[in-house]
């Protein structure tokens, strides 16, 4: 989380990560399992970790997320595709939601994907661009 190629993209990183802010992270991301069923998943391949990502509930809405290493990103899409499943399988799940900062740049993936951009909102002072994507199209792209 302290990569600045990782950090460009999440402008709610705003100081040096530490060993007590992954314990929180992680303690967090755990409690949504725990209050939702779902929540983001360790990414590892092959052993290594390459990233965290999945979904949590922002409201009544199911947000993903997903963040690799900077030497995993080229795996995105492939993560995605296997989360998406997930997501398509889930009755709970109408839709999801992405909230992605101006910073990002290439969306193709989302377009292709079938994700609308709705708006963008304000979240804890930074502005992200909202994108919905239909879960019951089970698009297969």
């Amino acid at each position: 989380m302290n990569d600045p190629r990782t950090r460009e993209h999440m402008p709610l990183l705003t100081s040096h990560w530490t060993i007590e802010d992954a314990e929180a992270f992680v303690a967090a991301k755990e409690a949504c399992w725990q209050r939702d069923g779902l929540g983001h998943w360790a990414i590892l391949e092959g052993g290594r970790y390459v990233g965290w990502g999945g979904f949590q509930k922002e409201g009544e809405e199911w947000d993903f997320g997903l963040v690799l290493v900077p030497d995993a990103f080229g795996l995105g899409a492939t993560i995605a595709r296997k989360a998406l499943a997930v997501a398509r399988a889930d009755a709970r799940i109408p839709f999801i939601i992405f909230l992605l900062p101006p910073s990002r740049k290439h969306l193709g993936a989302l377009d292709r994907m079938g994700a609308e951009l709705v708006g963008e909102i304000e979240y804890d002072g930074a502005v992200f661009r909202k994108f919905r994507l239909e879960m019951n199209l089970r698009d297969q792209r």
